[in-house]
Protein backbone atom coordinates (compact mmCIF):
# COMPACT_ATOMS: atom_id res chain seq x y z
CA UNK A 1 0.00 0.00 0.00
CA UNK A 2 1.34 3.66 -0.57
CA UNK A 3 -0.12 6.72 0.84
CA UNK A 4 -2.33 9.03 -1.03
CA UNK A 5 -3.89 12.59 -0.29
CA UNK A 6 -6.80 10.87 0.65
CA UNK A 7 -5.30 9.74 3.89
CA UNK A 8 -4.38 12.73 4.84
CA UNK A 9 -6.74 16.17 5.93
CA UNK A 10 -5.56 19.53 4.70
CA UNK A 11 -6.81 22.19 6.16
CA UNK A 12 -4.85 25.09 7.52
CA UNK A 13 -1.73 22.96 6.47
CA UNK A 14 1.15 24.09 4.17
CA UNK A 15 1.49 21.60 1.24
CA UNK A 16 4.25 22.03 -0.84
CA UNK A 17 3.74 19.84 -4.05
CA UNK A 18 5.50 18.77 -7.25
CA UNK A 19 3.97 18.82 -10.53
CA UNK A 20 5.12 18.14 -14.06
CA UNK A 21 4.68 21.96 -15.81
CA UNK A 22 7.61 21.33 -17.82
CA UNK A 23 5.12 22.36 -20.87
CA UNK A 24 6.11 23.72 -24.31
CA UNK A 25 6.85 27.31 -25.19
CA UNK A 26 6.79 29.22 -28.75
CA UNK A 27 9.87 31.93 -29.06
CA UNK A 28 7.85 34.50 -27.72
CA UNK A 29 7.11 32.58 -24.05
CA UNK A 30 3.60 31.37 -24.90
CA UNK A 31 2.28 28.18 -23.71
CA UNK A 32 1.40 26.02 -27.26
CA UNK A 33 -0.10 23.09 -24.89
CA UNK A 34 -1.10 22.96 -21.55
CA UNK A 35 -2.05 19.69 -21.13
CA UNK A 36 0.49 19.13 -18.39
CA UNK A 37 -0.90 22.38 -16.00
CA UNK A 38 -5.09 21.02 -16.72
CA UNK A 39 -3.42 17.23 -15.75
CA UNK A 40 -2.45 18.68 -12.10
CA UNK A 41 -5.60 20.73 -11.42
CA UNK A 42 -7.68 17.84 -10.10
CA UNK A 43 -5.42 17.51 -7.13
CA UNK A 44 -5.00 20.48 -6.83
CA UNK A 45 -8.41 21.61 -6.51
CA UNK A 46 -8.70 18.73 -3.81
CA UNK A 47 -6.30 20.16 -1.87
CA UNK A 48 -7.51 23.81 -2.52
CA UNK A 49 -11.00 22.76 -1.21
CA UNK A 50 -10.19 21.10 1.66
CA UNK A 51 -8.83 24.77 2.75
CA UNK A 52 -5.35 23.85 2.23
CA UNK A 53 -2.38 26.29 1.54
CA UNK A 54 -0.27 25.29 -1.56
CA UNK A 55 3.23 25.72 -2.83
CA UNK A 56 3.55 24.64 -6.60
CA UNK A 57 7.04 23.48 -7.62
CA UNK A 58 8.25 22.50 -10.51
CA UNK A 59 10.97 21.99 -13.42
CA UNK A 60 11.00 23.58 -16.85
CA UNK A 61 13.09 22.93 -19.95
CA UNK A 62 16.79 22.19 -19.21
CA UNK A 63 18.98 25.45 -18.12
CA UNK A 64 22.48 25.42 -17.84
CA UNK A 65 24.65 27.18 -15.46
CA UNK A 66 22.10 28.73 -13.22
CA UNK A 67 18.68 30.79 -13.79
CA UNK A 68 17.85 31.50 -17.52
CA UNK A 69 14.62 34.05 -18.20
CA UNK A 70 13.90 31.41 -21.35
CA UNK A 71 13.15 28.71 -18.78
CA UNK A 72 10.90 30.84 -16.08
CA UNK A 73 7.74 29.28 -14.97
CA UNK A 74 5.75 32.89 -14.95
CA UNK A 75 4.60 31.68 -18.35
CA UNK A 76 2.43 28.98 -16.80
CA UNK A 77 1.46 31.31 -13.77
CA UNK A 78 -1.48 33.57 -15.68
CA UNK A 79 -2.78 30.12 -17.28
CA UNK A 80 -2.77 28.12 -13.46
CA UNK A 81 -4.59 31.15 -12.48
CA UNK A 82 -7.28 31.00 -15.35
CA UNK A 83 -7.60 27.19 -14.69
CA UNK A 84 -7.93 27.45 -10.94
CA UNK A 85 -9.98 30.58 -11.08
CA UNK A 86 -8.16 31.92 -8.62
CA UNK A 87 -5.35 34.54 -8.13
CA UNK A 88 -1.52 32.43 -7.71
CA UNK A 89 1.28 34.41 -6.15
CA UNK A 90 4.87 33.97 -7.77
CA UNK A 91 7.77 33.59 -6.00
CA UNK A 92 11.13 34.50 -8.21
CA UNK A 93 13.25 31.54 -6.27
CA UNK A 94 12.06 28.03 -5.10
CA UNK A 95 14.20 29.01 -1.77
CA UNK A 96 15.12 31.83 -0.17
CA UNK A 97 14.05 34.76 1.81
CA UNK A 98 11.00 35.68 -0.84
CA UNK A 99 9.70 32.13 -1.04
CA UNK A 100 10.01 31.08 2.86
CA UNK A 101 8.02 34.65 4.11
CA UNK A 102 5.48 34.31 0.57
CA UNK A 103 4.85 30.73 1.24
CA UNK A 104 4.65 31.37 5.80
CA UNK A 105 2.12 34.21 5.02
CA UNK A 106 -0.60 32.22 2.51
CA UNK A 107 -3.71 31.87 4.19
CA UNK A 108 -6.22 28.29 3.71
CA UNK A 109 -6.91 28.17 -0.05
CA UNK A 110 -3.89 30.62 -1.53
CA UNK A 111 -1.81 29.35 -3.92
CA UNK A 112 2.05 30.07 -4.40
CA UNK A 113 3.97 28.86 -7.41
CA UNK A 114 7.62 29.15 -6.89
CA UNK A 115 10.52 29.23 -9.78
CA UNK A 116 11.99 26.69 -11.76
CA UNK A 117 13.92 24.44 -10.12
CA UNK A 118 16.68 23.25 -12.04
CA UNK A 119 17.86 26.85 -11.51
CA UNK A 120 20.03 25.53 -8.78
CA UNK A 121 22.17 22.52 -9.78
CA UNK A 122 21.26 21.40 -5.95
CA UNK A 123 17.93 19.97 -7.39
CA UNK A 124 19.42 17.10 -9.60
CA UNK A 125 22.04 16.53 -7.13
CA UNK A 126 19.71 15.09 -4.22
CA UNK A 127 21.81 18.14 -2.61
CA UNK A 128 20.21 17.67 1.25
CA UNK A 129 20.42 21.13 2.02
CA UNK A 130 18.65 21.85 -0.38
CA UNK A 131 15.84 18.90 -0.06
CA UNK A 132 15.83 20.90 3.52
CA UNK A 133 15.40 24.28 2.47
CA UNK A 134 12.86 23.04 0.22
CA UNK A 135 11.08 20.91 2.80
CA UNK A 136 10.87 24.40 4.78
CA UNK A 137 8.30 26.08 2.91
CA UNK A 138 5.97 23.06 3.91
CA UNK A 139 4.01 21.14 6.38
CA UNK A 140 3.23 18.45 3.69
CA UNK A 141 4.98 16.87 1.16
CA UNK A 142 2.63 15.84 -2.00
CA UNK A 143 3.54 14.69 -5.84
CA UNK A 144 1.71 14.41 -8.63
CA UNK A 145 4.50 14.67 -11.33
CA UNK A 146 4.88 10.85 -12.31
CA UNK A 147 7.21 11.46 -15.16
CA UNK A 148 10.02 12.82 -12.76
CA UNK A 149 9.23 9.34 -10.27
CA UNK A 150 12.50 7.98 -11.88
CA UNK A 151 14.59 10.77 -10.98
CA UNK A 152 16.09 10.94 -7.25
CA UNK A 153 16.43 14.54 -7.23
CA UNK A 154 15.21 16.90 -4.05
CA UNK A 155 11.85 17.79 -5.77
CA UNK A 156 11.16 14.47 -6.35
CA UNK A 157 12.33 11.86 -3.47
CA UNK A 158 15.00 14.26 -0.72
CA UNK A 159 12.25 16.65 0.26
CA UNK A 160 10.79 13.14 1.72
CA UNK A 161 13.41 12.91 3.69
CA UNK A 162 11.70 15.62 6.04
CA UNK A 163 8.14 15.83 5.02
CA UNK A 164 5.56 12.99 4.94
CA UNK A 165 4.73 12.21 1.20
CA UNK A 166 1.51 11.54 -0.02
CA UNK A 167 0.69 10.86 -3.81
CA UNK A 168 -1.44 13.40 -5.74
CA UNK A 169 -4.77 11.79 -7.72
CA UNK A 170 -2.47 11.35 -11.11
CA UNK A 171 0.22 9.70 -9.45
CA UNK A 172 -2.13 7.22 -7.63
CA UNK A 173 -3.94 6.67 -10.82
CA UNK A 174 -0.49 5.75 -12.75
CA UNK A 175 0.35 3.84 -10.08
CA UNK A 176 -2.85 1.58 -9.99
CA UNK A 177 -2.95 0.81 -13.70
CA UNK A 178 0.83 0.26 -14.23
CA UNK A 179 0.91 -2.30 -11.17
CA UNK A 180 -2.54 -4.01 -13.14
CA UNK A 181 -0.31 -4.63 -16.32
CA UNK A 182 2.48 -5.72 -13.63
CA UNK A 183 0.65 -7.21 -10.35
CA UNK A 184 -1.56 -10.09 -11.42
CA UNK A 185 -3.34 -8.72 -14.65
CA UNK A 186 -6.33 -9.97 -16.09
CA UNK A 187 -6.15 -12.40 -18.56
CA UNK A 188 -5.47 -12.86 -21.41
CA UNK A 189 -3.11 -10.20 -21.57
CA UNK A 190 -1.07 -9.30 -24.04
CA UNK A 191 1.75 -5.81 -25.05
CA UNK A 192 2.36 -4.57 -27.98
CA UNK A 193 5.82 -2.68 -28.03
CA UNK A 194 7.19 -0.50 -30.66
CA UNK A 195 8.82 2.68 -31.47
CA UNK A 196 12.30 3.44 -32.84
CA UNK A 197 15.32 2.29 -29.96
CA UNK A 198 14.79 -1.24 -29.10
CA UNK A 199 17.56 -0.91 -26.28
CA UNK A 200 14.93 1.50 -24.75
CA UNK A 201 12.51 -1.39 -24.51
CA UNK A 202 14.48 -4.93 -24.37
CA UNK A 203 14.17 -4.87 -20.50
CA UNK A 204 10.75 -4.15 -20.88
CA UNK A 205 10.54 -7.26 -22.92
CA UNK A 206 12.12 -9.62 -20.93
CA UNK A 207 10.66 -8.23 -17.30
CA UNK A 208 7.02 -8.54 -19.33
CA UNK A 209 7.82 -11.78 -20.26
CA UNK A 210 6.27 -13.64 -17.36
CA UNK A 211 3.44 -11.35 -17.04
CA UNK A 212 2.00 -11.39 -20.73
CA UNK A 213 0.91 -13.95 -22.59
CA UNK A 214 1.55 -12.80 -26.40
CA UNK A 215 3.92 -10.07 -27.37
CA UNK A 216 3.09 -8.07 -30.28
CA UNK A 217 6.29 -6.42 -31.59
CA UNK A 218 5.57 -3.09 -34.49
CA UNK A 219 7.54 -0.07 -35.68
CA UNK A 220 11.42 0.28 -35.55
CA UNK A 221 11.93 -2.25 -32.96
CA UNK A 222 10.32 -4.81 -35.40
CA UNK A 223 12.92 -4.94 -37.83
CA UNK A 224 15.73 -5.77 -34.91
CA UNK A 225 13.76 -8.91 -34.03
CA UNK A 226 13.55 -9.91 -37.80
CA UNK A 227 16.82 -9.94 -37.94
CA UNK A 228 17.53 -12.06 -34.76
CA UNK A 229 14.65 -14.43 -36.91
CA UNK A 230 16.86 -14.38 -39.82
CA UNK A 231 15.31 -12.18 -42.35
CA UNK A 232 17.10 -9.58 -44.68
CA UNK A 233 15.60 -6.24 -43.56
CA UNK A 234 17.17 -4.16 -46.32
CA UNK A 235 18.00 -0.34 -45.10
CA UNK A 236 15.72 -0.59 -42.36
CA UNK A 237 16.16 0.51 -38.85
CA UNK A 238 18.29 -1.86 -36.81
CA UNK A 239 20.74 -1.84 -33.36
CA UNK A 240 23.06 -4.46 -34.64
CA UNK A 241 24.58 -4.76 -31.51
CA UNK A 242 21.21 -5.57 -29.92
CA UNK A 243 20.36 -8.75 -32.56
CA UNK A 244 21.72 -11.46 -30.07
CA UNK A 245 19.85 -10.24 -27.18
CA UNK A 246 16.58 -9.84 -29.50
CA UNK A 247 17.28 -13.47 -30.66
CA UNK A 248 17.48 -14.89 -27.11
CA UNK A 249 14.12 -13.02 -25.78
CA UNK A 250 13.00 -14.72 -28.89
CA UNK A 251 13.83 -18.05 -27.59
CA UNK A 252 13.15 -17.62 -24.09
CA UNK A 253 9.46 -16.83 -24.97
CA UNK A 254 9.29 -20.19 -26.79
CA UNK A 255 10.98 -21.56 -24.17
CA UNK A 256 7.96 -20.47 -21.78
CA UNK A 257 5.30 -21.15 -24.30
CA UNK A 258 4.54 -17.21 -24.97
CA UNK A 259 3.42 -15.73 -28.09
CA UNK A 260 5.76 -13.47 -29.51
CA UNK A 261 4.47 -12.21 -32.83
CA UNK A 262 6.60 -9.86 -35.29
CA UNK A 263 5.39 -8.36 -38.86
CA UNK A 264 3.90 -10.84 -41.19
CA UNK A 265 4.82 -7.95 -43.98
CA UNK A 266 5.70 -4.37 -43.83
CA UNK A 267 5.35 -0.88 -45.56
CA UNK A 268 9.00 0.61 -47.25
CA UNK A 269 9.85 2.87 -48.77
CA UNK A 270 13.20 4.66 -50.03
CA UNK A 271 12.59 7.76 -47.61
CA UNK A 272 10.94 9.31 -44.63
CA UNK A 273 8.99 11.89 -46.74
CA UNK A 274 5.55 12.52 -46.81
CA UNK A 275 3.96 11.26 -50.09
CA UNK A 276 6.72 9.13 -51.15
CA UNK A 277 6.63 6.29 -53.22
CA UNK A 278 5.57 3.69 -50.86
CA UNK A 279 4.60 -0.36 -50.74
CA UNK A 280 3.92 -2.97 -49.01
CA UNK A 281 6.08 -6.23 -49.01
CA UNK A 282 5.97 -9.62 -47.60
CA UNK A 283 8.80 -9.51 -44.55
CA UNK A 284 10.66 -12.19 -46.66
CA UNK A 285 10.87 -9.94 -50.02
CA UNK A 286 12.28 -6.18 -48.21
CA UNK A 287 14.42 -4.79 -50.89
CA UNK A 288 17.60 -4.34 -50.11
CA UNK A 289 17.62 -0.01 -50.63
CA UNK A 290 14.23 0.43 -49.20
CA UNK A 291 13.71 1.17 -45.45
CA UNK A 292 10.81 -0.48 -43.74
CA UNK A 293 8.36 2.20 -42.26
CA UNK A 294 5.33 0.99 -40.69
CA UNK A 295 3.55 -2.81 -40.84
CA UNK A 296 1.68 -3.49 -43.44
CA UNK A 297 -2.07 -4.92 -43.41
CA UNK A 298 -1.84 -8.45 -42.89
CA UNK A 299 0.13 -7.29 -39.91
CA UNK A 300 -2.76 -5.69 -38.88
CA UNK A 301 -5.06 -8.39 -39.16
CA UNK A 302 -3.56 -10.59 -37.30
CA UNK A 303 -2.61 -7.88 -34.57
CA UNK A 304 -6.43 -7.14 -34.37
CA UNK A 305 -7.46 -10.87 -33.96
CA UNK A 306 -5.20 -11.18 -31.44
CA UNK A 307 -6.28 -8.31 -29.56
CA UNK A 308 -9.74 -8.82 -29.51
CA UNK A 309 -9.25 -11.81 -26.96
CA UNK A 310 -7.84 -10.33 -24.47
CA UNK A 311 -8.58 -8.61 -21.34
CA UNK A 312 -5.60 -6.55 -20.25
CA UNK A 313 -3.58 -4.76 -22.79
CA UNK A 314 -0.34 -2.40 -22.72
CA UNK A 315 0.78 -0.54 -25.73
CA UNK A 316 4.36 0.83 -25.66
CA UNK A 317 5.52 2.89 -29.14
CA UNK A 318 4.05 3.22 -32.64
CA UNK A 319 3.65 0.61 -35.39
CA UNK A 320 5.45 2.93 -37.62
CA UNK A 321 6.64 6.63 -38.59
CA UNK A 322 3.32 7.80 -37.80
CA UNK A 323 4.16 11.52 -38.13
CA UNK A 324 4.45 10.79 -41.59
CA UNK A 325 1.74 9.62 -43.77
CA UNK A 326 1.11 7.26 -45.36
CA UNK A 327 3.55 5.26 -42.58
CA UNK A 328 0.79 5.96 -39.92
CA UNK A 329 -2.02 3.52 -40.80
CA UNK A 330 -0.34 0.33 -38.56
CA UNK A 331 -0.47 2.98 -35.61
CA UNK A 332 -3.63 4.64 -36.82
CA UNK A 333 -5.47 0.67 -36.37
CA UNK A 334 -4.25 -0.05 -33.35
CA UNK A 335 -5.28 2.93 -31.79
CA UNK A 336 -8.90 2.51 -33.34
CA UNK A 337 -8.70 -1.61 -31.87
CA UNK A 338 -7.64 -0.17 -28.48
CA UNK A 339 -10.42 2.45 -28.55
CA UNK A 340 -12.89 -0.25 -29.21
CA UNK A 341 -12.23 -3.20 -27.05
CA UNK A 342 -13.58 -4.19 -23.88
CA UNK A 343 -10.50 -4.49 -21.67
CA UNK A 344 -8.40 -2.17 -19.51
CA UNK A 345 -5.87 -0.62 -22.12
CA UNK A 346 -2.91 0.97 -20.83
CA UNK A 347 -0.91 3.10 -23.38
CA UNK A 348 2.46 4.05 -21.81
CA UNK A 349 4.19 7.28 -22.11
CA UNK A 350 6.77 8.66 -24.77
CA UNK A 351 5.26 8.77 -28.82
CA UNK A 352 2.98 6.56 -27.52
CA UNK A 353 1.07 8.96 -26.08
CA UNK A 354 1.08 11.81 -29.08
CA UNK A 355 0.09 8.98 -31.12
CA UNK A 356 -2.96 7.94 -29.41
CA UNK A 357 -4.07 11.37 -29.31
CA UNK A 358 -3.25 12.35 -32.72
CA UNK A 359 -5.57 9.44 -33.72
CA UNK A 360 -8.24 11.01 -31.33
CA UNK A 361 -8.41 8.27 -29.00
CA UNK A 362 -6.79 9.06 -25.69
CA UNK A 363 -10.44 9.38 -24.47
CA UNK A 364 -11.04 5.89 -25.14
CA UNK A 365 -8.51 3.74 -23.23
CA UNK A 366 -8.27 3.06 -19.52
CA UNK A 367 -5.27 4.92 -18.72
CA UNK A 368 -2.77 7.66 -20.91
CA UNK A 369 0.29 7.41 -18.62
CA UNK A 370 1.96 10.85 -18.43
CA UNK A 371 5.59 9.67 -18.07
CA UNK A 372 7.76 8.45 -20.74
CA UNK A 373 10.72 7.29 -19.15
CA UNK A 374 9.45 6.69 -16.06
CA UNK A 375 6.93 4.61 -17.41
CA UNK A 376 9.48 2.42 -19.13
CA UNK A 377 11.71 1.89 -16.14
CA UNK A 378 8.56 0.89 -13.68
CA UNK A 379 7.47 -1.60 -16.47
CA UNK A 380 11.18 -2.67 -16.18
CA UNK A 381 10.07 -3.77 -13.14
CA UNK A 382 13.14 -1.01 -10.96
CA UNK A 383 12.63 0.69 -7.91
CA UNK A 384 11.10 4.44 -8.95
CA UNK A 385 12.86 6.51 -6.11
CA UNK A 386 9.38 9.28 -6.46
CA UNK A 387 7.29 6.03 -6.19
CA UNK A 388 9.05 4.60 -3.16
CA UNK A 389 8.71 7.82 -0.91
CA UNK A 390 4.95 7.21 -0.20
CA UNK A 391 5.46 3.87 1.47
CA UNK A 392 8.60 5.05 3.77
CA UNK A 393 7.52 5.01 7.34
CA UNK A 394 6.86 8.43 8.57
CA UNK A 395 8.75 7.81 11.97
CA UNK A 396 12.37 7.24 10.14
CA UNK A 397 12.05 11.15 9.04
CA UNK A 398 15.13 13.36 9.49
CA UNK A 399 12.86 15.95 10.58
CA UNK A 400 10.33 18.29 9.52
CA UNK A 401 6.28 18.70 10.58
CA UNK A 402 4.79 15.24 11.21
CA UNK A 403 1.22 14.67 10.50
Amino acid sequence: MFRTIKDIQFKGKRVIIRVDFNVPLDKASNITDDTRIRAAIPTLKYILDQGGRLIVMSHLGRPKGGRDPKFSLKPVLKRLSNLLNKNVTFANDCIGEEASKTAKALKDGEVLLLENLRFHSEEEKNDPVFSKQLASLGEVYVSDAFGTAHRAHSSTAGIADYLPAYAGLLMEKEITYLRKITHGPERPMIAIMGGAKVSDKLLVIENLLDKVDELLIGGGVAFTFLKAKGFSIGKSLCENDRVEIAKKLIEKAQGMGKILLVPSDVVVASEIKEGVDAKTVDVQAIPENQIGLDIGPKTILSFSAELKKAKTVLWNGPMGVFETPPFDQGTRKVAEILANLRATTVVGGGDSVAAIEQMGASEKVSHVSTGGGACLEFLEGKALPGIEIFSRNIKDLVGGALT
